[in-house]
């Protein structure tokens, strides 16, 4: 794909993702990038705001994750499994979707593995990211969707609407097959998806690197 091509789409994806919280947001990803729940006091001390207003905040993320203890446990990289395995950090994670495995080693600072199955063929796709780029990806064919969320008004990640669509495919035929019935989905190479991740990284955090 052209690059003016990936550009627009990356610049319409991080406008449709992009919410007033995302200062939180990034937060809570880096500090779960450690491994363990994030308290809320945690949260509030890493970002030098109240407890209050982390309160406040996470109460507008709909899609955030929390432990019994009221920890957070995930939003986008997550403690909880998904399909999407993201090593990082010496620890073992899950993003949300293909996307955010593919966007969040720019946002942390750090290169992560990633293996996710194909979910036509259940064949693992597997790669190491790191800021030079796509590493050692198995298959070599494999490719990415992609769809274009409606305008969010938080930094909620519509997972249902989202990263429920955007997988790893082993290749072209069996994101095809999937494609069929998700007319609305764009289908990627890997290459292309993560120069959108970096790209969205950049347009929808550039005031918080």
């Amino acid at each position: 794909m052209q690059q003016a091509d990936l550009t627009a789409i990356a610049q319409r994806l991080a406008t449709s993702l992009r919410g007033a919280n995302d200062t939180f947001c990034l937060q809570i990803m880096r500090l779960l990038a450690f491994g363990r729940p994030v308290s809320r006091e945690q949260l509030a001390a890493a970002l030098h705001v109240p407890l209050a207003e982390i309160h406040a905040v996470l109460r507008q993320l709909s899609d955030a994750e929390f432990d019994e203890s009221g920890n957070i446990v995930g939003w986008g990289l997550t403690l909880i499994p998904t399909p999407h395995r993201f090593q990082v950090n010496g620890q073992t994670l899950f993003t949300w979707c293909a996307l955010d495995a593919l966007t969040y080693p720019a946002l942390l600072y750090l290169p992560a593995r990633v293996a996710s199955p194909c979910p036509i063929t259940g064949m693992q796709v597997t790669l190491f990211i790191t800021s030079e780029g796509i590493k050692d990806l198995e298959p070599t064919n494999a490719v990415v969707s992609l769809v274009i969320p409606e305008l969010s008004q938080t930094c909620d990640c519509c997972r249902e609407d989202f990263c429920n669509q955007v997988h790893f495919f082993n290749s072209l035929e069996a994101a095809s097959v999937w494609q069929a019935s998700h007319r609305e989905a764009l289908i990627l190479s890997v290459d292309d998806a993560y120069q959108i991740g970096q790209m969205v990284a950049r347009y929808r955090y550039e005031t918080l690197f």
